[in-house]
């Protein structure tokens, strides 16, 4: 059997659901003792500005619409409580008659937690300041600079770019550096 580690899933639920899922879920996992199985809950939102009447009104934008993100290790247990809780339709990735969901790759769930600007909390990083680094993603993408200066609570490196000719500070996310040989 393989070994059993803590992965993230996508849940199927009833559209507009999404939060009354996730708080149902969280009260499931307090009140069955899940806390060792069931780690985040997450409905993908971001919040977006409309004007209305020349006025701007907050809205929260569903990113996907029907769909909760768990991370979770799918312990027997862990699957029976989530698929049994109300408003829950099944798991993506799951091929039916009683078959385990397969999780959802790293990479894609990094994507989605940096569009909400949620970094996973265990990024490791193989720099230091004074090394070079390579920009993987954003408008710097593929350009070099050095680190100037390192924020572990924002998960993020202050790195020295060359711009016009100048020294040019810039915040990117650890998850966007890696670090040149």
């Amino acid at each position: 059997m393989a070994e059993l580690k803590k992965e993230w899933y996508v849940v199927n639920t009833y559209a507009g659901q999404e939060n009354r899922v996730k708080e149902n879920l969280e009260r499931r996992v307090k009140t069955m003792g899940l806390e060792d199985s069931l780690f985040q809950i997450v409905v993908a939102e971001e919040k977006e500005i409309e004007y209305k009447n020349g006025k701007p009104v907050e809205k929260t934008k569903n990113l996907f619409s029907g769909y909760v993100l768990v991370q979770m290790i799918m312990t027997d247990e862990a699957w029976y409580v989530v698929r049994n809780t109300p408003g829950v339709t099944g798991f993506i990735g799951s091929s039916g008659k009683g078959a385990k969901p397969f999780p959802v790759s790293q990479e894609e769930i990094d994507s989605v937690l940096r569009r909400l600007g949620r970094q996973d909390m265990s990024v490791q990083v193989d720099f230091e300041v004074g090394d070079t680094v390579e920009i993987l993603n954003g408008a710097f993408k593929n350009s070099e600079g050095t680190v100037e200066k390192m924020d572990d609570d924002k998960k993020e490196a202050t790195v020295l770019l060359i711009l016009f000719g100048r020294e040019t500070p810039t915040d990117i996310p650890y998850m966007d550096l890696k670090k040149v040989d």
